[in-house]
């Protein structure tokens, strides 16, 4: 059997082949590990951008869910602290109607009533008598306007001593004698209640006191019982 030896040149040839195909399966071997590796980092790093998109989402939802319970809460508290206030604001009581007529004096006694006989009369009592001591405040029964006002009655004769005479809207007429001041004019508009004179003892009187008319006209001789008259209009004397 003979040995076969290979040339040289010929075997130098074949290592640098063998060399060169180990090199290039090495190289090979590493690119595709490098590729394969590439291919399972992708995923995570993409998933990792996504998780935090989604937090960053959850906690944006979740500010709008605390800022819009905020302004709820404070929207109730302003509600609740209006309430409370308008409840604790007090209310006007509604202004009271001032009365149509009242009493002509505050405090008195009554004395010679509507159609009473006696010597001190020409006639049967023409009026009602409220005795009160001189300068007692004398008011006026009813709004109307003075028409009479001055000594002699206001003309209607001396034994009224000073008087006045106010018409009033319902087509009466309401007469104060025996005055001791006269605070109006003829012409002068007066409130029901509004004071006009002081009371006195001037004229035909026995006495310090008012002297009280309701009339149909301003003059003397169509006296009505002024008691009676007061009464109706919801005054009691």
């Amino acid at each position: 059997m003979s040995k076969r030896v290979m040339n040289p040149a010929t075997r130098t040839a074949a290592v640098a082949l063998a060399a060169a195909g180990l090199g290039a399966s090495l190289v090979a071997g590493a690119g595709s590990a490098f590729a394969a590796e590439g291919k399972a980092v992708a995923p995570v790093a993409v998933t990792a951008s996504a998780a935090v998109a989604a937090q960053a989402e959850t906690q944006a939802h979740v500010a709008a869910q605390v800022k819009a319970a905020a302004a709820k809460a404070a929207a109730q508290k302003a509600a609740t602290v209006k309430a409370v206030a308008v409840k604790a604001t007090p209310v006007k009581a509604a202004k009271k109607a001032a009365p149509s007529w009242v009493k002509p004096v505050a405090t008195y006694t009554l004395t010679a009533s509507y159609n009473q006989g006696g010597a001190m009369w020409a006639h049967k009592h023409s009026g009602q008598d409220f005795a009160v001591p001189v300068g007692t405040p004398v008011k006026a029964a009813g709004m109307g306007t003075v028409v009479k006002a001055g000594p002699n009655g206001g003309g209607d004769g001396p034994a009224y001593g000073n008087a006045i005479v106010v018409k009033h809207a319902n087509g009466t007429y309401s007469q104060y004698a025996h005055l001791s001041k006269i605070k109006v004019n003829v012409g002068q508009k007066v409130a029901a209640g509004q004071q006009i004179a002081l009371s006195g003892n001037t004229g035909n009187s026995s006495g310090p006191h008012l002297h009280f008319e309701i009339r149909t006209t301003p003059n003397y001789g169509s006296a009505v019982n002024p008691a009676a008259f007061l009464r109706t209009h919801g005054v009691s004397i």
